[in-house]
């Protein structure tokens, strides 16, 4: 169940400095909170589906969405994770386009959604702005061009690796010798991001514990040597 939640101004908003809307004039900003609502959603609800056109776009004030393709045989392909702070939607509403990809909620998030119109005339009318856009635009494909390397290039052993030390860079919480990833992903999720079967994550996640790289508590994954991981994903050489 989605609920509308009493807005929060733009000027007042926490997540703001985390996003790309960090910067904005004081006029953008009102114009902003005038016309976005604030959405309270739940884990598993639907954002956008994909070939759906947008409307708008999304920003995340707290809370993790998925952002998936799903495959001929059922099987969900994870692009990224986007937190607080994230924008959703935006590629396929500058390119005119109909969504390329499915948004899931993973954890209880607060999300505005900013209507096309108000988003492309800040576009529009500031430069900095559409710089930033702009680099974040090469940022993606940047990250889609490493992901296509690495699906062709490292194992898949190799690939859990590096999606378990990119997990705690994003979502780690230190904890001495040891860094707690604190954001609940099902196996199958987390065999989304690899690119590969649930059972083969599984079995690694298995072998990557009785080598003494990680800890399972339930769902969550405690990395215990970061370096092991390091070298196993050949991330850092």
């Amino acid at each position: 169940m989605t609920v509308k939640i009493k807005n929060t101004p733009c000027q007042l908003c926490l997540s703001r400095k985390f996003s790309m809307f960090a910067g904005l004039s004081e006029e953008h900003l009102c114009n902003i909170s005038d016309s976005k609502n604030l959405i309270s959603h739940k884990k598993g609800q639907i954002l956008y589906y994909e070939n759906t056109k947008p409307l708008g776009v999304f920003c995340i004030n707290g809370g993790v969405a998925k952002i998936f393709k799903t495959a001929s045989n059922g099987k969900e392909q994870i692009i990224r994770l986007a937190k607080k702070g994230d924008f959703l939607g935006y590629t396929s509403l500058i390119g005119e386009e109909v969504y390329s990809t499915t948004a899931t909620i993973v954890e209880d998030a607060q999300i505005c959604f900013v209507p096309k119109e108000t988003f492309l005339n800040i576009l529009a009318g500031d430069m900095n702005f559409h710089n930033r856009i702009t680099q974040a635009l090469c940022k993606d494909l940047g990250i889609m061009e490493e992901r296509l390397t690495d699906a062709t290039q490292k194992s898949i052993r190799e690939r859990l690796a590096l999606t378990l030390l990119k997990l705690g860079d994003s979502y780690g919480v230190d904890g001495g010798e040891s860094q707690k990833i604190d954001i609940t992903l099902t196996r199958e999720e987390i065999a989304g991001l690899v690119g590969t079967a649930t059972e083969t994550v599984i079995r690694l996640l298995s072998e990557f514990k009785k080598d003494g790289l990680i800890e399972l508590q339930g769902k969550k994954i405690i990395i215990l040597d970061k370096k092991g991981l390091a070298r196993l994903s050949d991330f850092y050489g």
